[in-house]
C-alpha cells in the first residue's frame, strides 16, 4: 500500500478563517482597491464591488472551500475526483498559483524595503522622487528583498498547517486589522490647507456618475470583477486547499461569511486610509496615481504629514507586509499541498525544493527592471516586464476562464447540489442555496465568459 503525506488542519473555525481571511487580505486590498475606487468613481466602485462579493464572491469562496472540504484534497485531486474527465480543470488551477508565486515575493521585497525605510526613520528618501525607480532597478538590492521574503514564506509552510500557515495568520491577523483602523481614523482627521480628511472620505464614498456611460458602466464592472479574484484569493486552488484542512464540524456557511466580511471590511478600510489622505495632500488630481499610488503617492503624503508621517508610513508598511505575507504563505501551501499529493513526498522535502525553485525564480522576476529589463505587448494594449506578463497570464487570462470552467462543471455537471449537501452536512441550513444555485447555473459562467473575452482584448473586438 502506497505511503501518503500526511495531511494537516486547522485546529478550528477561527484558525480557518484567519488563514483564508490572511489568504484574502494582501496587496489586492491595500495598493488595488484604492486606487481603483478613485478611478472608477468613488461610490460607485464600491457599491458594484459590494454587490459582486454577495453574489460572484460567495458563490466562488463556497465552491472553492466546498470542494476542498468534501474531497478533503488540492485542486488537482479534488477536480479529478468530482469527474475525473475534469482533471484538466485541476491542473489549470494548479498553475495559477505556480505562475503568481514567481512574483509574489518580489512585491513583498518591495514593501519590505519601504517598511524598512520608515521604520528606521529614512521615509523622507523614500518620499523622493526617483526613490521607487531607483530601487527595483538595482539588480542587488530588490533581489535581496525579494529572496528575503520568499525564505521567511518558505520557512512558515515548512512549518505546517497549525504550527506555520494558523499560527503565523493568528499573530498577524488581528495587528494588521488594528493597524488598517488606526491608519483609517488618522486620515479622517488630518487637514492641509482648505482641504481636510473627512471631505476626502466624502470624495471616496460618493458615487460620481458624471458622464456615465453604459461603456464606462461596464468598465467599472470588470474592474470590479477582476479586483474580486483578485481579492478573495478564488479560482487558484488557494481556497481549495485551505479547504481541505477544514474539519467537518466546522459551519461552513458562518466561516465563508466571515471571510467576506474580513476581506471586504480591509479593502474598505485601506480606501478609507489612502483616498483621504490623498485628497487631503494632493487633491483630486492625486487620486489619478494609479498603480503607483502606494510606492510614489503615499509616501509623498507621508512626508506632508510632519513628524507623525514617519509613524503613520511606518504603521501603513507594517500592516502591508503583514497582509502581503499571509497571502504569499497561501500561494505557495497551494502548491506545496498539490506536490505533495502528486509526487507523494513530504511537507519538508516538498518546501525545499519549492523554496529554491522560487527563490531563483524571484530573482530572475525581479532582475526584469534591470539586467533582463524589456518591453513586453500585452493582449490587454498595454506593455510591460517579466513580471507584469505573469501577472497577466495568471490573473487576467486563466482566472476568469477557470472560473467559467468550474462554474460549468458544478452547475451542469455534477450539479450545485454536490455542493449544497457539503455546506449542510454538518447540521447548518445553507442560507443562501436559491442564490448559489442561480448564481454558480445560469449568472456566473456568461459573466465569467465576458471577463474572459474582456482581459484578452476579444471583447471589443466581437
Amino acid at each position: 500500500m502506497e505511503n501518503k503525506p500526511k495531511r494537516g488542519s486547522f485546529t478550528g473555525q477561527l484558525g480557518f478563517v484567519l488563514a483564508a481571511a490572511g489568504s484574502a487580505v494582501g496587496v489586492g486590498n491595500l495598493w488595488r482597491f484604492p486606487y481603483l475606487a478613485a478611478k472608477d468613481g468613488g461610490g460607485l466602485f464600491i457599491i458594484i464591488y459590494l454587490i459582486l462579493v454577495v453574489t460572484f464572491g460567495f458563490t466562488l469562496l463556497t465552491s472553492d472551500i466546498t470542494i476542498g472540504r468534501k474531497t478533503g484534497k488540492s485542486a488537482i485531486g479534488a477536480y479529478t475526483e468530482m469527474n475525473p474527465k475534469w482533471k484538466f480543470l485541476g491542473v489549470l488551477t494548479f498553475f495559477v498559483p505556480v505562475i503568481i508565486m514567481t512574483y509574489y515575493a518580489v512585491i513583498g521585497g518591495w514593501i519590505a524595503k519601504y517598511m524598512v525605510a520608515y521604520l528606521t526613520g529614512e521615509g523622507g528618501a523614500a518620499a523622493k522622487d526617483g526613490y521607487f525607480t531607483s530601487f527595483i532597478s538595482d539588480p542587488v538590492q530588490s533581489s535581496v528583498y525579494a529572496v528575503i521574503f520568499m525564505v521567511v514564506t518558505a520557512v512558515i509552510i515548512y512549518r505546517g498547517v497549525e504550527k506555520g500557515i494558523e499560527s503565523c495568520s493568528r499573530f498577524m491577523m488581528p495587528i494588521l486589522l488594528v493597524l488598517i483602523i488606526f491608519v483609517a481614523v488618522y486620515s479622517l482627521f488630518i487637514h492641509h490647507g482648505d482641504r481636510n480628511g473627512l471631505q476626502g472620505f466624502m470624495v471616496y464614498i460618493t458615487p460620481d456618475v458624471k458622464g456615465l456611460t453604459v461603456k464606462k458602466f461596464m468598465a467599472v464592472l470588470l474592474d470590479a470583477m477582476s479586483q474580486l479574484f483578485f481579492s478573495l484569493s478564488v479560482s487558484m486552488g488557494i481556497m481549495i486547499t485551505y479547504g481541505s484542512y477544514v474539519k467537518k464540524d466546522v459551519d461552513l456557511n458562518k466561516s465563508i461569511s466571515q471571510i467576506e466580511i474580513f476581506d471586504t471590511g480591509v479593502a474598505l478600510l485601506a480606501g478609507m486610509a489612502i483616498i483621504p489622505a490623498i485628497y487631503v495632500f494632493s487633491g483630486l488630481s492625486g487620486m489619478n496615481a494609479g498603480p503607483g499610488l502606494m510606492f510614489i503617492s503615499l509616501p509623498k503624503v507621508f512626508a506632508s504629514m510632519g513628524v507623525f508621517g514617519n509613524v503613520v508610513g511606518a504603521a501603513f508598511f507594517i500592516m502591508a507586509v503583514f497582509a502581503t505575507l499571509t497571502s504569499c504563505i497561501s500561494v505557495l501551501e497551494a502548491i506545496t499541498a498539490n506536490c505533495m499529493e502528486v509526487f507523494h513526498t513530504d511537507r519538508h522535502k516538498t518546501t525545499l525544493v519549492l523554496g529554491i525553485i522560487y527563490t531563483i525564480a524571484s530573482v530572475i522576476i525581479s532582475l526584469g527592471y534591470s539586467v533582463f529589463y524589456c518591453k513586453i505587448p500585452l493582449p490587454n494594449g498595454t506593455v510591460g516586464q517579466l513580471l507584469d506578463l505573469m501577472d497577466y497570464v495568471s490573473n487576467s487570462f486563466m482566472m476568469p476562464f477557470i472560473s467559467f470552467l468550474s462554474t460549468i462543471l458544478i452547475g451542469w455537471i455534477v450539479r450545485p447540489q454536490w455542493i449544497i449537501g457539503e455546506v449542510e452536512s454538518s447540521g447548518v441550513r445553507f442560507h443562501r442555496k436559491q442564490l448559489y444555485i442561480i448564481m454558480v447555473k445560469f449568472v456566473c459562467p456568461v459573466i465569467m465568459i465576458m471577463l474572459f473575452l474582456q482581459s484578452t482584448g476579444l471583447l471589443a473586438k466581437l
